[in-house]
């Protein structure tokens, strides 16, 4: 059995991660992917009230709930910083 988490993208969030500019789009893309060998990186910030966390590429946050007895990673929102907590 292997030690990584497997990384699911809801249907909202992967529309959200494709309407990225182009730019932004491969870095946010890798820091999704890394979130399968360490689901909680540096920096990342646990949300309150919800059992979410957050980690931040540029201007960009990506929220996500982990599962650790199933080894999952469901990534739920992908906005700007100025959007993605309303």
């Amino acid at each position: 059995m292997t030690d990584s988490y497997s990384v699911t993208i809801v249907r909202d969030a992967e529309k959200e991660l494709r309407d990225l500019p182009k730019k932004d789009l491969a870095r946010v893309d890798r820091r999704i992917q890394a979130l399968a060998e360490t689901p909680r990186p540096q920096g990342v910030e646990k949300l309150t009230g919800a059992d979410h966390y957050r980690i931040r590429q540029g201007d960009w946050r990506v929220v996500y709930e982990i599962d650790d007895h199933d080894r999952r990673v469901t990534v739920i929102k992908i906005g700007h910083r100025r959007e993605v907590y309303r």
